[in-house]
């Protein structure tokens, strides 16, 4: 069982984690956000549910008791569980703070949170800097087109977002760029990682590998499962219910999800086929996979 996570842990001299007070089946415990620096002027990564008021009661409780303001609001991508409490924090407890995101497509000032408050996009690399802290962004598409991760320069630290999470694995929305995004986080060679769901990971590259190797053997469980059933056409939900079977059934559209984009990698390897009859897609084994292993 994981271990509890208080509603607010001060993690080193430069780090406190506030519990964003979400939990849920796909948030763990809650989301976690952090307040970076050790001057007045703070970075607050990531802001939780929107009208969650035991989150908002703890930051401000929080930012009254250190006497600091939130100089910059980073949002590590567009999720309802990161980027809702902005809403709630700007011009309140945090009183007026540049907020940061990556741009989710090229026509993203259309967006219509920026009808809200301000945005200011992120760029890949960028560094945003206050007293005792220094974060580096690297744009980790994968989970979403918008997600970054940050490093923490003074402590080699990792902030993963939905990337990497403290316990299971995630979702995604494009498998090829998922991959890619981990392996540029291997290279990054954290010391550790603090996620947006889920406990400290002490062991970040044992953690990273694993990510990588998981998918991997997913993709070669979902192959085999269609090559042992070739004269049949399954969905995505039928290999849901044959490959994941120690996992609960409330997880399993969110596994349907994953597996839903191994399909599409594989069948644009031609390694599978599709068919859609009345709205839906099954797929079959395709005969000449052996030669394209």
């Amino acid at each position: 069982m994981a271990a509890v996570i208080p509603a607010v842990s001060k993690l080193t001299s430069r780090i406190i984690r506030i519990l964003g007070c979400n939990p849920g089946p796909m948030t763990l415990q809650g989301t976690n956000t952090y307040l970076l620096g050790t001057g007045q002027n703070r970075i607050l990564l990531d802001t939780g549910d929107k009208d969650v008021k035991e989150y908002q009661s703890q930051l401000a409780e929080l930012v009254q008791a250190e006497q600091v303001n939130i100089e910059h609001i980073v949002v590590t991508h567009w999720h309802h569980d990161h980027i809702g409490g902005v809403e709630n924090l700007y011009g309140t407890i945090a009183k007026q703070p540049k907020v940061w995101k990556y741009r989710r497509s090229p026509d993203d000032d259309q967006d219509e949170l920026s009808q809200i408050y301000p945005i200011r996009w992120l760029t890949d690399g960028q560094e945003l800097k206050v007293e005792g802290a220094t974060v580096r962004v690297h744009h980790t598409p994968g989970h979403t087109t918008d997600h970054v991760v940050l490093t923490l320069l003074e402590e080699n630290i990792l902030f993963s977002g939905d990337c990497i999470l403290g316990e299971g694995t995630a979702v995604f929305e494009d498998l090829y760029n998922y991959m890619k995004s981990l392996n540029r986080i291997l290279e990054l060679k954290p010391s550790v990682i603090y996620p947006g769901h889920g406990n400290i990971i002490e062991d970040p590259m044992k953690k990273i590998e694993y990510y990588i190797a998981h998918r991997n053997q997913r993709e070669a469980q979902i192959l085999e499962t269609l090559k042992k059933n070739k004269e049949k056409q399954l969905n995505e939900m039928d290999l849901v219910k044959l490959i994941y079977t120690e996992t609960p059934e409330n997880l399993w559209p969110a596994a349907a999800y994953n597996v839903n984009h191994h399909l599409t990698k594989l069948t644009k390897e031609n390694k599978l086929y599709c068919t859609t009859t009345d709205g839906e897609t099954r797929w079959q084994y395709a005969g000449n996979v052996e030669s394209n292993l």
